[in-house]
C-alpha cells in the first residue's frame, strides 16, 4: 500500500442521485426543510426533558441524549449533501471524506450503544420493577451515557487508518450521497479485501452485538408483559417502549443490510436507498416518533408553549 501523501488523487466528486439531476432545486428545499425539522425537533425535546423536573427519569435522560445525538448525527452530512445541490461540482477533499466518514460512523456506533442502554433501561423497569430505582441510579444513567459516546468514538478509528492509506489513483466519482466506506474502498487502486474484512468484523460486532442485546432484552420485556393479568397493565408497559422500538427497527434495518456485508457494495441505488433511510430519515421520525407517541412529553410540550403565550 502506498503511504498517505503518495495518494494521487485529492479531492473526489459525489455523485448523489444522478437520475434525479434535474431536481436539484426541489431537492435542495426537500432536504433543507427536513434537516431544519430534525434539528429543531430534537433540540425541542432535549431542551424540554432537560428543563421539565417531571421528566428527570433515566428513560427521558436516554431519550435527551438520543435527541442530542441526532442533531450532530445529521451536521456531519446533510450540510454538505445541501450545499452539493446547489453546486456545480459537487466535490470533498480526501481529508475531509475521511472527517466526514469518521464522525458519520463514530455517531451512528455511539446510537447503537445509547439504544441497547435504552433497552437495558427498559428491560430493568418491566422485568424488575422493583429494583429498579436502586438499579438505574443517575450516576449509572451517565456512566452509561458516556461509555457510549467515547466506544462510539473510538470505534472507526482503525478503519480510517487503513483507508487512508490506500491509494487512489484512478477515478474519483464518489457513487453515493456522502462519502462512506464502501463506495470509497471501490475507487482505491489495490486490492482492498483485507479492508473489507476489517470493516466486516467491526460493524458485526458493532451493530449485530448491540443488536442481539437489544433483542434479548425484548424477549425478557415480553415475556414480562404477557405474565400482567390485565390488558390495560400490558398496554401501559407496552407503551414506556414503543418509541424505543420503532426506531430500533427503523435504524438497524437498515444499517444491517448496509454494513454487514462481506462485498463492497450491492446496487448503487440499493445503497443510496438505505442511506437515506439511516442518515435522514431516522432522525427526521425521531421527534416525531418520541413527542406523538409519548403522553408525557406531549404535556411538558404544551406546558412549555402556555407559558411561552403568557409571557
Amino acid at each position: 500500500m502506498e503511504p498517505f501523501n503518495q495518494t494521487k488523487v485529492t479531492e473526489f466528486l459525489i455523485m448523489g442521485f444522478p437520475k434525479l439531476q434535474h431536481f436539484d432545486k426541489p431537492l435542495f428545499f426537500l432536504l433543507l426543510f427536513i434537516y431544519l425539522f430534525t434539528i429543531v425537533g430534537n433540540l425541542l425535546i432535549f431542551i424540554i426533558i432537560r428543563t421539565d423536573s417531571r421528566l428527570h427519569t433515566p428513560m427521558y435522560f436516554f431519550v435527551s441524549v438520543l435527541s442530542f445525538l441526532e442533531v450532530w448525527y445529521t451536521a456531519s452530512t446533510i450540510p454538505k449533501m445541501l450545499s452539493n445541490l446547489l453546486s456545480q461540482r459537487k466535490t470533498i477533499s480526501f481529508p475531509g471524506c475521511l472527517v466526514q466518514i469518521y464522525f458519520f460512523h463514530s455517531l451512528g456506533a455511539t446510537e447503537c450503544y445509547l439504544l441497547t442502554a435504552m433497552a437495558y433501561d427498559r428491560y430493568l423497569a418491566i422485568c424488575h420493577p422493583l429494583r429498579y430505582p436502586s438499579i438505574m441510579t443517575t450516576q449509572l444513567c451517565v456512566k452509561l451515557a458516556a461509555s457510549c459516546w467515547i466506544c462510539g468514538l473510538l470505534g472507526p478509528m482503525a478503519e480510517i487508518i487503513l483507508v487512508s492509506k490506500l491509494p487512489y489513483c484512478g477515478p474519483n466519482k464518489i457513487e453515493h450521497i456522502f462519502c462512506d466506506f464502501p463506495p470509497l474502498l471501490s475507487l482505491a487502486c489495490t486490492d482492498t479485501s483485507v479492508n473489507v474484512l476489517v470493516d466486516f468484523v467491526i460493524n458485526a460486532c458493532k451493530i449485530l452485538a448491540t443488536f442481539f442485546l437489544i433483542l434479548l432484552s425484548y424477549l425478557w420485556i415480553i415475556r414480562a408483559i404477557l405474565r400482567i393479568r390485565t390488558a390495560a397493565g400490558r398496554r401501559k408497559a407496552f407503551s414506556t417502549c414503543a418509541a424505543h422500538l420503532t426506531v430500533v427497527v427503523i435504524f438497524y434495518g437498515s444499517i444491517l443490510f448496509m454494513y454487514v456485508r462481506l462485498t463492497k457494495s450491492y446496487s448503487l441505488d440499493y445503497d443510496r436507498a438505505l442511506a437515506v433511510v439511516y442518515s435522514i430519515v431516522t432522525p427526521f421520525l425521531n421527534p416525531i416518533i418520541y413527542s406523538l407517541r409519548n403522553k408525557e412529553i406531549k404535556v411538558a410540550l404544551k406546558r412549555r408553549l402556555k407559558r411561552l403565550f403568557l409571557m
